[in-house]
């Protein structure tokens, strides 16, 4: 479950943000090391909305989200939400 859910956000890193594939590991961090800024974070979480059926409640999810800041972070959060 771990291993799909890191390959369909490694797409969403590649699709909407061109980051090359062999730079995202679990441990990448998302900011510091692939770039992204509080501007690619919204589009971020809309990729991630499409790509795994959810929504994200802006008020309930809102502190999770804040405290994102690697791949690894990303992946618990869509398990935590399946």
């Amino acid at each position: 479950m771990e291993t799909e859910i890191f390959e369909k956000v490694k797409k969403v890193f590649v699709d909407e943000f061109e980051i090359e594939e062999n730079m995202i590991t679990q441990q990448s961090l998302i900011f510091d090391e692939l770039g992204l800024d509080s501007l690619d974070s919204v589009d971020l979480i809309v990729a991630l909305e499409k790509e795994f059926g959810f929504k994200v409640d802006r008020a309930q999810d809102g502190p999770i989200i804040a405290q994102i800041k690697s791949i690894q972070d990303i992946i618990n959060y869509v398990s935590s939400k399946k």
